[in-house]
């Protein structure tokens, strides 16, 4: 990749950090204050080799404009590199939109309709245009503030190379205002990588600077909890730009040319430029007026009109690709009625694609009127105990489009929305089919069941017989797993799913639970689901007592119930989950046959336009989004995009058309059949509740008893956010029957006793999440309440499983641990372990599901030997380990059961 060498050119650095605000409802930033006085010094470095002191100018502005009269003058002023860099707090509109940089005196808006602030400055409409007039070769922008990932959904210039650093992905908040000074924790981290290197590298690039950031922040978590993951993203370059030359390695020379433009630039020739300046003047005058017209710039193209789609994790990919398509498409170019004058050629909307779980999607809507407040930044602290308390960071941002997985998703979804919601669903339409199947590895193939026409009923028996272990998504949190649960209790005798099926038979759920791998067995989806199969993958554990024997090959005893288009990807070697794709196809002995259960509707991913009331652009919103919607069921548009990924595509009637010839269900690898018929589903959302009750009745209510290690080595990299963060996800899908006790461990105090001893903060028996949610908040704000001790897990665990093993025996147990590592491993005699092993192994059995956050994960010995001793499974820390976390702590009680939990 070419890189840009800016030395020795006219370079600018414009360094904007804003620490005091008048607001009192804007707390000061006591670490920002130091940000521009570092930066520059860092920049003006001799390791650092781009900027001279005359071309840094820190700015901590009060008005917007002095922020906007610096730009001004640092873009008119570049003629190499133009760095802009600003760091303070951030405000959007409460969809998520128009990204505000607040300075001294700008204040919280009260008007719900206005943006979220006022004297700010308009990152779309303030700095994107400076930046496009700038006579910049390379411009570099880096925020750092609250919802700077929001940037990216304006950030458009029509001709301008321009890279953007954003401190953390969108709808993040990076500042709780609690920071002690001396420099932020993000803007300490560019320091170091600017001075002093990266290992390998020659210099510093734009992209070896995002990634080194992605890399050290793997670990760390926002305020709020959730991952922290810098973004990056380019405008009308693919090369790279050099931002420092800083080396671990030994450094090249610095090239001669680069030298005698710096010699001339830092000599005094006042004279010589005087009359050349004279001479050459007339002749300039002379040729301008000639040729004002040619030369006058392109105008400028506005930001694009963003629209924001809703989605399923699993098909996040392919709807953002479908988008991204749509944008550079012609027909994007064509003028949507009720737009402003927009020149010709200029984009008219751009999509943000973005996913959430079912669950999640379901109680943003029920609290529609909640959805819009949260980007206001009216609300710094939410509610101690609340549920749902940031919906602007789950399920993110107020859609205009949502595509669900399944027409059942949408019908609770409006079931639970409130009346007066100012949100109203329109359902356009299917964008996408495709079947629910059933995974059998090729090397255990049924014989007496055919890959199509075969009844549920049917496939159970001979998968019992053959001892396959069926793994299904979590009802509560997939869309996927609650159809295959409807397909389970309706279609058992393979009649179809319909408005006559009448309501499921308790005898029929109940087999069909016990031959399911459960409880600890489900995930958040089926992509998660094939990922934990996929051969090399760190294995989950060998769940329940009695389902395989130790160390079986996890794949070839599995069954999973997922889509065809995630089976196929799976045996194809694509991207699933959290795993990548593979540099080959799997051998045939590590892929599936799919299996069609007779009478099962399959998912039909149906297009909703939501339309908010009050919105002030309502009409050419509405009219963007039809657009997009009519484009998206094309042939010749969006239905390319989708079956070229696996989908199966929507013909004229708005049925599930056969796969092209090129789709990838055509490939006698993937092991599906792709002219198997699908069914949408017609029966209502009666028939969902009935087989909701259903599903509870066949389960016992849950008892989980929830251990989290509070030692202070969980403060390192976030740990302790992160781990709130994922119980309290847990704690969201629970069902009203469960209960759960919440434990910490150490127990503060200097006795070698007390790191045995663990602390009881949720008695257990507790149904009520809000009294675990104020504990959580309080080990999350700045790591209070943990304990300058070692924590030895070993003691505490076997505490919590014969307190659990003492109970009464009517429900199903389990133990969540959550921890970073054995602190006192290795430190005890043997007979502490042999305790462990006893209360692991001990009837009944209770498993324990772990989430290890430290660095050795799941193949920690302590951990390894926690969950295969007790047929638990782990999850190890990171994105995604909350959702995956909630979906197997869902199978242990009735966690699929709708019910305002």
């Amino acid at each position: 990749m070419p890189l840009y060498d800016a030395r020795g050119k006219q370079n600018r650095a414009l360094l904007i950090g804003v620490s005091r605000y008048r607001d009192p409802r804007l707390p000061d930033l006591d670490a920002v204050f130091a940000n521009p006085d570092e930066l520059g010094r860092v920049l003006c470095a001799p390791a650092t080799d781009l900027f001279l002191p005359r071309e840094v100018t820190p700015l901590r502005p009060d008005t917007p404009e002095e922020l906007t009269t610096a730009l001004r003058t640092a873009a008119d002023e570049a003629r190499g590199l133009l760095l802009v860099y600003f760091s303070g707090h951030g405000r959007v509109r409460r969809d998520g939109s128009d990204l505000h940089l607040l300075v001294g005196s700008s204040r919280v808006a009260q008007d719900e309709r206005r943006v979220a602030s006022h004297e700010a400055v308009s990152w779309a409409k303030d700095v994107l245009p400076r930046l496009e007039n700038s006579r910049a070769d390379r411009v570099v922008v880096v925020l750092e503030c609250c919802f700077a990932g929001n940037a990216d959904d304006s950030f458009r210039t029509r001709e301008k190379p321009v890279s953007l650093l954003m401190a953390a992905q969108p709808n993040r908040r990076i500042f709780s205002g609690t920071e002690p000074g001396g420099g932020t924790l993000f803007t300490r981290t560019v320091l170091d990588i600017l001075e002093h290197g990266i290992a390998g590298k020659e210099c510093v690039t734009f992209e070896d600077l995002a990634g080194e950031l992605q890399r050290r922040f793997a670990e760390h978590t926002t305020p709020q909890g959730g991952a922290w993951v810098p973004r990056a993203s380019k405008q009308n370059t693919v090369d790279d730009v050099v931002v420092s030359f800083a080396t671990r390695e030994l450094r090249p020379r610095t090239p001669f040319t680069v030298r005698v433009r710096r010699r001339w630039r830092t000599r005094s020739r006042r004279r010589l430029r005087l009359l050349t300046a004279l001479a050459v003047a007339p002749a300039l005058i002379a040729t301008a007026l000639v040729l004002t017209d040619r030369l006058r710039p392109p105008e400028s193209c506005p930001p694009a009109q963003e629209l924001r789609l809703l989605t399923a994790p699993e098909a996040e990919p392919t709807l953002r690709a479908a988008a991204l398509a749509y944008e550079m498409s012609a027909l994007n170019t064509e003028q949507v009625p009720g737009e402003d004058d927009v020149p010709d050629g200029c984009r008219r909307t751009q999509i943000t694609v973005y996913s959430a779980a079912k669950d999640q999607v379901a109680q943003g809507f029920a609290a529609a009127d909640r959805w819009q407040g949260e980007a206001e930044g009216t609300e710094e602290t939410p509610p101690s105990g609340t549920r749902a308390t940031e919906p602007l960071y789950r399920p993110g941002p107020q859609p205009d489009l949502w595509v669900p997985e399944s027409t059942v998703d949408y019908l609770q979804v409006r079931h639970g929305m409130a009346a007066h919601a100012p949100a109203t669903l329109h359902r356009i339409g299917p964008v996408a089919y495709t079947p629910l199947v059933v995974g059998i590895p090729e090397a255990r193939g049924l014989s007496d069941a055919e890959q199509t026409g075969s009844s549920w009923h049917r496939i159970l028996a001979e998968a019992a017989d053959r001892r396959l272990r069926l793994l299904r998504p979590s009802p509560a949190l997939s869309g996927v797993g609650l159809m295959h649960t409807i397909g389970l209790y309706l279609a058992d005798e393979g009649t179809p799913v319909d408005q006559d099926s009448g309501a499921p038979r308790a005898e029929v759920a109940e087999r069909a639970e016990s031959r399911l791998r459960a409880p600890g067995s489900q995930y958040a989806g089926s992509a998660e689901l094939l990922c934990s199969l996929r051969p090399g993958a760190a294995a989950a554990g060998p769940g329940p007592a009695g389902a395989e024997p130790a160390g079986a090959d996890p794949h070839a005893t599995a069954a999973p119930l997922v889509t065809e288009k995630s089976l196929a990807d799976a045996n194809l070697g694509h991207a699933i989950g959290n795993c990548p794709a593979l540099a080959a196809v799997p051998e045939k002995d590590d892929r599936y046959e799919a299996y069609y259960p007779s009478g099962v509707p399959g998912l039909d991913h149906p297009l909703i336009r939501v339309a908010w009331q009050g919105a002030a652009d309502a009409e050419r919103r509405r009219a963007a989004s039809e657009r997009f919607a009519d484009w998206l069921r094309r042939p010749d548009g969006g239905q390319r995009v989708i079956t070229e990924a696996g989908y199966r595509g929507v013909n004229a009637d708005g049925r599930a058309a056969a796969p092209p010839a090129d789709s990838p269900l055509r490939d006698s690898r993937a092991g599906v059949l792709p002219d198997a018929g699908v069914e949408p589903y017609t029966a209502g959302r009666q028939r969902v509740a009935q087989v909701l009750a259903a599903y509870d009745a066949a389960h016992r209510p849950g008892q989980l008893l929830f251990l989290l290690d509070t030692s202070t080595s969980m403060a390192d990299g976030g740990r302790i956010a992160e781990a709130a963060d994922a119980v309290g996800r847990a704690l969201e899908v629970l069902g009203p029957k469960d209960t759960y006790g919440l434990w910490t461990y150490p127990r503060a105090g200097t006795g070698a006793r007390n790191r045995e001893r663990p602390v009881e903060r949720v008695e257990g028996g507790s149904s009520d999440p809000a009294a675990g949610r104020e504990v959580l908040e309080r080990l999350r704000r700045d790591g209070g309440g943990l304990v300058d001790q070692g924590a030895w897990m070993q003691e505490a665990l076997t505490a919590a499983l014969d307190r659990l093993r003492d109970s009464p025996a009517e429900r199903t147990k389990a133990v969540v641990l959550v921890l970073d590592e054995d602190d006192g491993a290795g430190k005890r005699p043997a007979a502490a372990r042999e305790a462990l092993s006893a209360a692991l192994a001990a009837h009944p059995r209770i498993p324990v599901v772990v989430l290890a956050t430290g660095r050795g994960g799941c193949e920690a010995a302590p951990v390894r030997h926690v969950v295969e001793g007790s047929g638990g499974n782990c999850v190890a820390g990171g994105p995604g380990s909350a959702d995956t976390l909630a979906g197997l702590v869902a199978s242990f009680g009735t966690g699929g059961q709708e019910a305002d939990r």
